[in-house]
């Protein structure tokens, strides 16, 4: 099986190299190659109804929070998203070379390396390649009091290449490209509640933690056609296709499994009256997996969405009223339908009440879940959620030069939201997530803040309370909770920037109101997520830059996922380079 999955790896890696990917992006310095965008069925200026130029959010340019960056089980979330030439880690200017490259080594074994160049780079032509590289190798405490004492050692080894291409044609682009991923990782977490309960091995003995077992591999396909945005009948069609690979199931001697998808978005719209647009778009999902074994819980299933919608745009005022029709079939079918409204009020010469509510299919495919938690139950299928409602009110100001502030409350019902609970199998690897299907309800209320002066100082703060309402079961166990997600999230950044070539960056994130479920037993607080991070960078001319990290300042021990400790105090040091 090992020789044949060698084989599958290589052919994928010949296939990367023969394929190209798009998707592009604009700035106001230049035309920029991105991995992927995320798709908005309404189509050109209606997905620009919750924007008046009038209120300006401050540019920010900082390096974005990167808690205990490897062994948080959240990571591929970042999935080593092609970065533009010269702002990988430092914040060096854009120059109009065409190739970028960043290295960083620290602590823990961790690894950092991007690398990407622009092969083509014109008004019409836009072609590029791109690598990224994360690792870590390092031994790691656990939290638990009853394992306090054991060491084990987290590897992971994730990389991500592809190409890029874009054609501008007279009144259209031509988008299409291909990515390749391959991930190594061990499930390192606490293998049981207590170390009596663990009775696979000898206390003394985790071989199964030890070893770089589980492997992910992904291929992604994908091309499309869109108009120009200011064409009088706007189009857009999008198609892609997407293979995620388990090497193994839940243990070396079990083959894992495969998924397949096949995924089109289709959007057409037009102007009329100056000021009104009417639309529609649609998007669908096709899941097919191939199982090495007879496992009736991934079932074949097919997602689609419907959306029209129509806009118009006053003064000082815009509104979007459309309509989702969804549709899961397999053994979640359901059909629903949920609101597509949005609206803008100019109330003052720099503030905006706004207002959105829309719903939405959540596929909770096997790469979608690995993407945002890499450790869950490989031959766990997680059925698909349904969002009836997902509202937000708010109101946004730059009511001072640099100052801008957003005060928001909002209100979602999701059915089947997914919580992760650890699993701790009695053969096999020993610590998994599992996807506990629940329906959810959460009240949400927040503040942002940002200030910026000049190109000197610039602070960001923002607040949210989550109060969640998770539905009752007869004769669970426990009064069930929305495990793993934070009642409270705080973050602050600071830049200061004492000449023009040194940034100073200090990142803080703190949540709180985590618990999580071990299995049969009973809830369980988890300790709160409370980082500090430090990031200076310094460009010694328009090639060469140079930074350094100091990650969990305040020497913390927490965990995202029960049984799975992030890294304590770590540093990282490297170089960014254009050219």
């Amino acid at each position: 099986m090992k020789t044949i999955y060698n084989i599958k790896a290589f052919s994928l890696l010949v296939l990367l190299t023969l394929s190209a990917s798009v998707a592009s992006q604009e700035n106001n310095v230049s035309r920029e190659m991105t991995l992927e965008r995320e798709y908005d069925p309404s189509v050109q200026d209606a997905n620009k109804v919750n924007t008046l130029p009038a209120v300006k959010e401050p540019v920010i340019s900082k390096i974005p929070i990167d808690y205990s960056t490897f062994t948080i089980a959240g990571e591929p979330q970042r999935e080593l998203d092609i970065l533009p030439s010269g702002s990988v880690m430092t914040d060096m200017k854009y120059n109009n070379r065409r190739g970028y490259l960043n290295l960083g080594v620290g602590t823990y074994l961790n690894v950092n390396a991007d690398a990407g160049y622009h092969i083509l780079s014109t008004d019409k032509d836009q072609l590029n390649i791109f690598f990224s590289h994360r690792s870590t190798s390092g031994n790691l405490k656990y939290v638990q009091d009853s394992w306090d004492s054991v060491k084990v050692k987290a590897k992971l080894n994730d990389n991500l290449g592809g190409i890029n291409f874009r054609h501008q044609f007279d009144r259209a682009a031509l988008k299409l490209g291909a990515k390749y991923g391959y991930s190594s990782y061990n499930y390192y977490g606490v293998p049981g509640p207590t170390p009596q309960t663990y009775a696979v091995f000898p206390s003394s003995e985790y071989p199964l933690l030890d070893e770089t077992s589980q492997v992910n591999q992904l291929i992604k396909i994908n091309g499309g056609v869109e108009s120009d945005e200011d064409a009088a009948v706007g189009y857009v069609v999008d198609l892609d296709y997407t293979n995620f690979s388990y090497k193994y199931g839940l243990s070396e001697d079990r083959d894992g499994i495969t998924e397949h998808s096949i995924g089109g978005k289709l959007g057409l719209s037009g102007g009329f009256g100056g000021n009104q647009r009417i639309g529609i778009g649609a998007k669908f999902n096709y899941f097919n997996y191939s199982l090495p074994y007879d496992n009736p819980v991934f079932e074949n299933y097919f997602e689609g969405t419907l959306n029209p919608y129509y806009t118009v745009e006053g003064d000082s005022w815009k509104v979007k009223l459309g309509v989702k029709a969804m549709l899961i079939t397999g053994d979640s079918s359901k059909f629903f339908v949920s609101p597509d409204i949005a609206a803008e009020v100019l109330v003052g010469t720099k503030t905006v009440l706004y207002l959105v509510a829309d719903g939405d299919i959540g596929s909770n495919s096997a790469y979608q879940l690995s993407r945002e938690n890499r450790y869950i139950n490989p031959e766990n299928r997680v059925m698909a959620s349904r969002t009836w409602l997902d509202a937000k009110v708010g109101l946004k100001s730059g009511v001072a030069p640099g100052f801008w502030f957003n005060l928001f409350g909002g209100y979602k019902i999701t059915d089947k939201d997914y919580f992760f609970i650890p699993n701790f199998p009695p053969q096999g690897f020993a610590n998994v997530s599992d996807a506990l299907s629940l329906n959810s309800k959460r009240l949400q209320g927040g503040l942002e803040m940002k200030y910026a002066y000049q190109n000197t100082f610039e602070i960001m703060l923002k607040g949210v309370y989550n109060n969640w309402d998770i539905e009752e079961k007869k004769n669970a166990p426990v009064e069930y909770k929305a495990y793993g997600r934070p009642e409270m999230e705080f973050t602050a950044g600071i830049m200061v920037r004492p000449i023009d070539d040194l940034s100073l960056n200090l990142d803080y994130y703190l949540a709180t109101g985590r618990e999580t479920y071990v299995s049969g037993l009973k809830n369980e607080k988890l300790k709160n997520i409370n980082e500090l991070n430090f990031t200076g960078s310094y460009n010694f001319n328009d090639t060469f830059g140079a930074y350094v990290k100091l990650n969990n300042l305040l020497f913390q021990k927490y965990e995202k996922l029960y049984g799975y400790p992030l890294q304590g105090f770590n540093v990282m040091v490297g170089i960014n380079l254009n050219f």
